[in-house]
């Protein structure tokens, strides 16, 4: 068993284990790599049929492409989708031009806290990866919130030797990760064994290529000539850039990320 196998078998446990610990669950698809290596998972997971929604955040400012592949897919693969905006932020004129965090908390965080309440979610997948990010690394698999879905990073149960709280108090809402173990290179080389379908922004086109995905305003491109999922595998396995290095908000604050999370970010 390769490392690969190995990722694989212990994110469709957490899935499987998550869909028999939790009450009503939706998926979060923001219809990155990441993300969508989730979806793939979860299709193995429940041999083909995914027991739950998936959710997709619009903040209206994302890249063309993504909405683009997003209804293909979830046509190709008969998604179940939610598809959800914070119309009210956006009808009062809310964008990026009002600052990064603000914005983000506005057509993400509230967004997806509306969802939540809308839909009784008791608990949300969630594609995040310890390496991509520093507030990440102190994520667990099993990962409580409150009421209102807000985090508190520094009281976070331990899970050694793959040992998983899943009891949780009555009402607070739990982020499960399974894929936070993984890498982003782990991701692409994932990506060319099962042939999984990405969006081709992703792809050098004239020496530049997105390497994380989120809203067109706030989203840069790096400096690449990777145009293949090998192309990408080298580079990456070369490379000193950070991969949230094209991301605004990363650069307007350098805890933007806790700051968001711990009010109940994705």
């Amino acid at each position: 068993m390769d490392r690969l196998d190995m990722l694989e078998a212990e994110s469709i446990y957490i899935l499987r284990e998550a869909y028999k610990s939790f009450g009503k669950l939706g998926m979060l698809w923001s219809v990155g790599k990441d993300s969508t290596v989730m979806l793939w998972l979860a299709k193995k997971a429940f041999f083909g049929h995914c027991p739950f929604p998936f959710i997709h955040i619009d903040t209206t400012y994302k890249i063309p492409e993504m909405i683009r592949f997003r209804d293909k897919i979830a046509k190709e693969y008969n998604l179940d989708l939610i598809v959800y905006t914070n119309w009210d932020a956006i009808n009062n004129g809310m964008g990026p031009e009002k600052g990064r965090l603000v914005c983000c908390k506005a057509l993400k965080t509230d967004a997806l806290q509306h969802v939540i309440d809308k839909y009784k979610f008791e608990g949300l997948i969630v594609g995040v990866r310890r390496d991509e990010e520093g507030s990440r690394s102190k994520e667990r698999i099993f990962s409580e919130r409150n009421k209102e879905s807000e985090w508190n990073y520094t009281n976070q149960p331990p899970e050694l030797w793959d040992q998983f709280k899943t009891d949780f108090p009555k009402g607070n809402h739990i982020r499960v990760h399974p894929i936070l173990n993984w890498t982003e290179l782990d991701i692409w080389q994932y990506i060319k064994r099962e042939n999984i379908p990405v969006v081709d922004l992703y792809f050098a086109k004239n020496g530049k290529r997105y390497r994380s995905l989120g809203c067109a305003q706030c989203t840069g491109q790096v400096d690449s000539n990777a145009s293949t999922v090998d192309e990408i595998i080298e580079e990456l396995k070369h490379t000193n850039i950070n991969e949230r290095a094209g991301r605004a908000q990363d650069r307007e604050d350098a805890y933007a990320m806790q700051k968001l999370r711990k009010d109940g970010y994705m």
